[in-house]
């Protein structure tokens, strides 16, 4: 079976949002397109409590970008984005959610901030996710999102963990760029990791 995996594609990462993507709202159509070509369609969500410990809210004298701690591992602090309830929260309303079968959740322990779809930070809690491919009998996984070089990468780093044939589509997906280059090394660290790169026309 063969599962696109959409990465966050919330209203907080869209341009407007608390932290948004350059470009997020780009892919919407390319994964619309794409949508309903597969055997099953996951969606993950970012889904923070509102006083998650990656916000720099919660960090007096820091601010958004600078790093942390968090249990003895570097966390850069982002704006307050994507809480539980929020509109920000909330799948993009130009994507095809009706064909989405299933949602997965992450980030919402307090503590640990979760790019992956599959663990935390810490690789110590579960999001549930694997166990869904495995239920959906997945043998190829194709994953698309926001933003490529946090949540795309780790998820897809994951998921070649896992033993998951992965194949990213690039076009369907847009980077933060805090760095220049980042989106181009998150390329090639998926890429030695075993990830297959291609544009979504080559589907």
């Amino acid at each position: 079976m063969k599962t696109l995996l959409i990465v966050d594609v919330q209203n907080d990462f869209l341009p407007g949002g608390a932290l948004a993507v350059a470009g997020g709202d780009e892919i919407i159509p390319v994964i619309n397109q794409l949508i309903d070509s597969y055997d099953h369609v996951v969606a993950t969500l970012d889904y923070h409590p509102a006083d998650h410990a990656s916000f720099a809210s919660q960090h007096n004298g820091k601010a958004v970008g600078d790093i942390t701690q968090l249990a003895e591992k570097p966390q850069i602090l982002w704006p307050d984005h994507c809480v539980q309830g929020t509109h920000g929260a909330q799948l993009a309303s130009q994507l095809d959610s009706g064909l989405i079968d299933h949602i997965v959740r992450k980030g919402q322990i307090q503590q640990v901030d979760s790019y992956s779809g599959f663990f935390d930070n810490h690789q110590q809690n579960d999001t549930g996710l694997n166990q869904l491919l495995q239920r959906l009998e997945t043998t190829e996984l194709h994953v698309c999102g926001l933003a490529t070089d946090y949540c795309v990468k780790f998820t897809v780093l994951d998921a070649l963990q896992l033993g998951y044939k992965t194949t990213l589509i690039k076009d369907a997906c847009r980077a933060v760029n805090l760095q220049p280059t980042d989106e181009q090394n998150a390329h090639q660290e998926m890429q030695l990791a075993g990830c297959t790169m291609i544009d979504s026309k080559q589907l």
